[in-house]
């Protein structure tokens, strides 16, 4: 706790010039001005126009202009810094789950390397939103599916997480259940406010979208306007105010790339099925999980945007992926941290020199895409590993040690002498 505190006083000194100003960083300028859209005008974006955000990004962005324009960026902090501390209170039970530390510790620090983004965009409430309902999901799951459904009505990729509790939990008809009463409530009361024409604006808003810089599709493109190709280049959309890039051949993948995402999606989710049908009840949390991180590195990946917040959406489930599994999860926990690095070094500290195709600056960025194929990958295979081995495994004991302790140790002694009751060998 105490470098909690620490650590957002630091982030608060940081800030503070800017508060002092009424100025504000990162994305906030644009919230601030839909916020007092709503405070001076009446206007609501998402509800009276289209929005490139889910309609209940309006809560975390008009709450901070209640005292006005300029205390926005303090108001924001603050409301940041209480989501953090509530997620850490959850994560290690009010820190008396000493086991969770490693875990708390891992999350301080990634929020420290992705700073730049995490203070400053709608991401820094979704991810400890996310963190809150995944440790609640065991022993709460009606809060916490409600909670995973808010989240994914501020930003989307919690529909992930979702997703991968509805297939893989055994209580998936009451998670589901609550999902969807809690996204009722939040479309009827847009469509009770007369938002009605504009409430799923932000699915076609996104839609149309060039591929980003940074995204991973985007790599061949951004290489070709490095080596000149005819036709290559980054420029400016100034409407979203992002960079974009085009090339020969871009027009197949801005066509159909939504397309291939929704294949990826649909067959980690039909794997996801399947080693929940051969796994037991005891990997239940691993390969809900694994699930979530693979679904969630899909959006990514496969995504025409690659906006540097969106490593945000891994870091939560690697977070409770360490608390409940330990070591089993340190490939993810190494992969990310080193992908959260190489993030913040490609935006903000050397965005310009990308914008200006530097090959240095490119190979950062090509590192922070290739590892996140990688990570990719690492869920997939062990999604099929939890399915062929029937979910015994190396991380299944280590779940049944945190989860049900009274029955860890004769599963460890079986595993010892290679014989599993009414199993197969435990997989190595």
């Amino acid at each position: 706790m105490i470098a909690f505190v620490l650590l957002h006083l630091a982030f608060l000194a940081w800030l503070l010039p800017l508060m002092l100003a009424g100025a504000v960083a990162g994305d906030l300028p644009l919230y601030r001005q839909w916020a007092m859209h709503v405070v001076d005008h009446g206007v609501w974006v998402g509800i009276d126009s289209d929005w490139v955000y889910p309609v209940g990004a309006l809560v975390p962005v008009v709450l901070p202009a209640v005292f006005g324009a300029g205390p926005y960026q303090l108001v924001w902090f603050l409301l940041l810094t209480a989501a953090n501390g509530v997620s850490l209170w959850v994560l290690t039970d009010a820190g008396r789950r000493r086991s969770a530390y490693p875990a708390a510790w891992w999350w301080l620090g990634v929020l420290l390397l992705l700073s730049p983004v995490a203070l400053l965009r709608l991401e820094g409430f979704t991810g400890p939103m996310v963190i809150v309902a995944l440790v609640l999901l065991g022993t709460r799951p009606r809060l916490a599916a409600a909670l995973l459904s808010a989240a994914a009505w501020i930003k989307v990729w919690p529909a992930a997480v979702v997703l991968a509790a509805v297939i893989s939990s055994g209580r998936r008809r009451v998670i589901a259940i609550s999902a969807a009463l809690t996204s009722l409530v939040i479309v009827a009361t847009a469509v009770a406010a007369g938002g009605i024409t504009h409430v799923a604006s932000f699915l076609t808003t996104q839609g149309s979208r060039h591929l980003q810089l940074e995204s991973v599709l985007g790599t061949p493109w951004l290489w070709m306007a490095i080596a000149h190709v005819p036709g290559a280049e980054v420029y400016q959309d100034w409407a979203l105010e992002t960079r974009e890039v085009s090339g020969p051949g871009d027009i197949w993948i801005l066509e159909n790339g939504t397309g291939v995402m929704l294949v990826a999606v649909a067959a980690i989710a039909v794997v996801i099925g399947w080693a929940h049908q051969r796994s037991r009840p005891a990997g239940e949390t691993r390969l809900l999980l694994t699930g979530a991180l693979a679904l969630a590195t899909a959006f990514i990946v496969f995504d025409k945007v690659g906006s540097p917040q969106y490593m945000l959406w891994l870091a939560p489930i690697v977070v409770v992926g360490i608390a409940q599994l330990g070591r089993a999860w340190r490939v993810p926990a190494v992969l990310l941290t080193v992908i959260a690095a190489a993030t913040t070094l490609v935006f903000p500290l050397f965005y310009l020199e990308l914008i200006d195709l530097d090959p240095w600056a490119a190979s950062v960025l090509g590192v922070r895409n290739l590892l996140l194929v990688v990570l990719l990958g690492w869920t997939v295979r062990e999604l099929w590993r939890i399915g062929r081995a029937g979910g015994v495994t190396e991380a299944g004991v280590a779940e049944a040690r945190v989860t049900e302790p009274r029955v860890a140790r004769p599963r460890l002694d079986a595993t010892r002498t290679g014989r599993v009751t009414g199993g197969s060998r435990p997989s190595r």
